[in-house]
């Protein structure tokens, strides 16, 4: 075949590893600073009228329960015991007993970046579009054949995909929406609790993406700082390596994607590993000299932002009318369409929110006024505290925003999906239905502890209680749709701008630096400062955009002149306090539950299930179901010799021959055409190794064709090294009723 193009494997990553290493730490001293003189200087929205508690997940697990999975060790389905976690990261174990006993998993899988798919054709038209000119067909299943009618995917551009399989359709909805739920949770890792460090991250990506000419919104924006590195090396590395190996991929459409998807992974992995270790080194790097940044930065302020104003000044003279022109011509005559399509489907959702938080309570009150008394209401309040985090009741306020569409204005504006808006607002949505729930939680439990009530008097409790909530839910949920209709606008609009501006202000920017003092220019850059003129030039537009559409009420936004006055000054107090346990206090407590394998040294902590499990009376294997210990899971190739093989594969044959054949094969056989199971396969080089053994020899008996019949020394068998289609290299085997082995 040639040598095989060893291909820097860390180049790639050390050189996007560099360059963005380069950005983040000029990005965090800005961070820095603009932390810093918020902190001084104050400032701020409207004030939360709802509660929020810090930890809502605290002694809760998500979901638990059996599902089919495809192993492609042994191409077979088997049943396991499936468990996710707080941190939404999705465990599989042998069975329920084995997670019982705190075994560790087969397997855990960060949904960061993943896809949930619950249809075969939809997955094929992903796989597909991985390697260019390779379509496989619909129906035929690349590698997978589907053991059940209601399949559960989980694909990724570069990971590794997993398969899993459930018996009804029921099943299948429950853990769709859980594992979605798993992906958008995991999509989100980025904590808005770090005040510099998450600023200085997605400043620096996005001033990155931006050098490399991509503009506007990006999909793989996901995960944490490693995964979303890893994404951006990806980005850069990925189709280099499938124009390098994809055509030398030999074999029929399912085999190379396969083999594609391997390599692909093994890619990934390290790649992660990599980055992994030098954001942490990096973040380390910048923390060291925080210290002494803030130090420099509380002590000159003020002369830090004089200095910034006066070239800002400068640069807003330069640029500005530029930037009105262009906003002018460009930008405002599509906001409001942009603003209609962002609104119609997010406020629903955020209705549906409502809807959903009052459809609960109204059943808790029904219970209640039937007899349930206390202990009735501590069972149903102990399933509503979690209400933000049930997957599966959530689900209709999450479709309803999935119809956002952008259709007709993605392409002007460089926005790749709506999937980046659509996932914040969810995220959004269920802050809000927590918020909704705690504030609901305290302030009844608060009621209850003041006087006993029963009967139709906690039911008025209940009902004063829930009218109170509504209340402040309608003005935070005004409150926060605003903000995002904002941002989104931004996100979408600013890039746009930016792209279109670059190429007339970028050269006139450098001298600008010379204006600033040495000792200030950690704080103060140039690129930045270029990036606020074009904002402050169209965030007047957005926000007017933004208070005309509260007019309308069909939107159900307040006004913002409209400010509502706290009725419950001593509200924030409640704030401070813990979750109410509801099962302890006032009885129930039936939902499933485990025991911690932990422990804690707490005999009888229990962590509760947000979501019941769906119990099948029966659930006996599958006809594809492996009915031996499970093998091993296939690993991807972790080194060059592994994706050589990939790319250039070998199969073993062992032909018949007599004393005749044996000139003819080691002396004449050259490369050509060979006939493998009925397709004529292309061959570049033969070794020929001539092995002669007895035909009752123990080494005979040892092949694992005479485990099932016996056969003489001149039967035919085929011995593959690997589920190879394509041939690159063949060696042939030789057998005569002989002892000796010899090479040729």
């Amino acid at each position: 075949t040639g040598p095989v193009r060893r291909y820097p494997r860390t180049e790639p990553n050390r050189q996007v590893m560099g360059e963005f290493g380069h950005v983040y730490k000029e990005q965090y001293a800005v961070a820095l600073f603009n932390s810093v003189r918020f902190e001084i200087e104050g400032g701020g929205g409207p004030q939360s009228q709802l509660l929020h508690r810090k930890n809502p997940l605290e002694d809760h697990s998500i979901f638990s329960g059996g599902l089919f999975q495809y192993l492609e060790g042994n191409k077979k389905w088997r049943n396991r015991f499936v468990f996710v976690a707080d941190t939404y990261d999705v465990s599989f174990y042998e069975n329920k007993v084995a997670h019982e006993r705190g075994l560790h998993p087969k397997g855990t899988i960060n949904c960061a970046g993943y896809k949930a798919l619950t249809s075969m054709e939809e997955y094929l038209d992903l796989v597909s579009t991985s390697l260019p000119g390779v379509k496989a067909k619909v129906g035929s299943g690349p590698f997978v054949k589907g053991a059940t009618q209601f399949p559960l995917i989980l694909w990724h551009p570069y990971a590794r995909h997993h398969y899993f399989c459930v018996l009804t359709e029921k099943e299948q909805t429950k853990w769709h929406a859980v594992l979605q739920d798993c992906v958008r949770h995991s999509n989100n890792g980025l904590s808005e609790e770090c005040r510099v460090q998450t600023p200085a991250f997605t400043d620096a990506v996005r001033l990155h993406r931006q050098a490399q000419g991509h503009y506007g919104t990006w999909d793989m924006m996901c995960g944490g700082p490693p995964q979303i590195l890893a994404n951006l090396v990806m980005e850069t590395l990925y189709p280099e390596l499938r124009n390098l190996i994809g055509p030398r991929l030999k074999g029929k459409i399912k085999q190379r994607q396969r083999n594609w998807m391997l390599i692909s992974e093994a890619v990934y992995k390290q790649v992660l590993s990599q980055t992994q270790a030098q954001y942490e080194a990096l973040v380390q790097a910048c923390e060291v000299e925080t210290p002494r940044l803030d130090a420099a930065l509380r002590t000159d302020m003020d002369q830090i932002i004089t200095s910034k104003e006066h070239v800002s000044g400068k640069i807003r003279a330069l640029v500005l009318p530029r930037a009105e022109q262009l906003l002018r011509r460009s930008v405002q005559p599509y906001v409001s369409s942009i603003l209609e399509a962002l609104m119609e489907p997010t406020s629903r959702g955020f209705s549906e929110v409502r809807d959903v938080f009052f459809r609960e309570l109204v059943e808790v009150s029904k219970n209640t006024l039937n007899g349930g008394g206390k202990d009735k209401l501590g069972e149903h309040m102990e399933k509503i505290s979690m209400l933000a985090f049930h997957p599966v009741k959530m689900q209709s306020c999450y479709e309803k925003v999935e119809q956002l569409s952008l259709e007709g204005l993605q392409q002007r504006f460089d926005v790749s999906s709506p999937s980046v808006f659509v996932q914040r607002a969810q995220i959004l949505m269920r802050e809000q239905m927590d918020n909704a729930v705690y504030t609901f939680e305290q302030l009844l439990h608060q009621s209850l502890e003041e006087k006993d009530q029963r009967g139709e008097n906690l039911c008025k409790t209940i009902q004063c209680c829930q009218d109170r909530v509504l209340k402040k839910y309608d003005y935070d949920s005004s409150t926060v749709r605003k903000k995002f209709f904002r941002e989104a606008l931004l996100q979408i609009i600013i890039p746009y701008m930016l792209k279109q501006l670059a190429p007339s202000c970028h050269p006139d920017l450098p001298p600008f630096q010379e204006l600033i003092f040495e000792d200030f220019s950690r704080f103060i850059l140039v690129e930045n400062m270029f990036e606020e003129v074009v904002l402050q030039s169209v965030t007047k537009d957005i926000m007017m955009a933004v208070k005309e559409a509260a007019v309308q009420k069909r939107h159900n936004l307040y006004r913002d002149s409209m400010i509502l006055t706290n009725s419950d000054p001593d509200l924030h107090l409640l704030g401070e306090s813990p979750s109410v346990d509801w099962a302890a206090q006032f009885g129930g407590g039936d939902e499933e539950s485990d025991e911690s394998p932990e422990g804690c040294g707490r005999s009888k902590w229990r962590r509760r299930q947000v979501v019941s499990m769906i119990k099948l009376d029966g659930m006996g294997p599958l006809p594809y179901e492996s009915s031996t210990p499970m093998e091993p899971e296939p690993n991807s190739p972790d080194n060059v010799q592994e994706i050589r093989y990939l790319i250039n594969p070998v199969v073993e044959m062992v032909v018949p021959a007599s004393e005749e054949d044996l000139a003819v094969l080691t002396n004449g056989t050259e490369p050509g055409m060979l006939t493998l199971e009925g397709e004529e396969e292309e061959v570049t080089l033969i070794t020929t190794v001539v092995e002669e053994v007895h035909r009752k020899s123990l080494q005979w008996k040892s092949a694992p064709q005479e485990v099932s019949k016996s056969i003489t020394p001149y039967s035919l068998s085929t011995v593959s090294s690997g589920p190879t289609k394509g041939i690159n290299q063949v060696y042939i085997c030789l057998f005569s009723p002989l002892f000796k082995m010899r090479e040729i």
